[in-house]
């Protein structure tokens, strides 16, 4: 083997997991919508994960809204108001499914409609 070949064989896979900071969002709501999906239809007997996916998720949300409330961020403007307040509706139905059980689909909705934005302007 070349020592081009070895060098290919050894960085060319890390290459590949380069992200854009895009991507890196889309695969954290990806991931925590997952965990949201996979575990709010068997919330009865896996409560514990359920909990976990929703507070994975809130934090997420509380993330997104320091980012676009900080003076400094990039996006329109009109865009970052949305982005806050889908932030503050996912804090108060994340209490309602809690202490109501509200139905937890819409979190994922909202996730989702994320991720297509995402892939739209090119994660990668």
């Amino acid at each position: 083997m070349t020592a081009l070949a070895q060098a290919v064989a050894a960085y060319g896979q890390a290459q590949d997991h380069i992200r854009t900071p895009r991507g890196t969002e889309y695969d954290a709501i990806a991931r925590i919508t997952r965990a949201l999906t996979s575990t709010s239809k068997e919330r009865d007997t896996r409560f514990r994960d359920f909990v976990a996916a929703l507070y994975a998720n809130r934090r997420l949300w509380t993330h997104l809204a320091a980012a676009v409330a900080d003076k400094d961020n990039s996006l329109d403007p009109d865009l970052r108001a949305k982005l806050f307040y889908l932030a503050e509706f996912t804090e108060t139905h994340t209490r309602k499914v809690l202490n109501d059980g509200a139905d937890p689909d819409v979190l994922v909705e909202i996730n989702s409609a994320i991720m297509r934005g995402l892939i739209a302007e090119g994660t990668q």
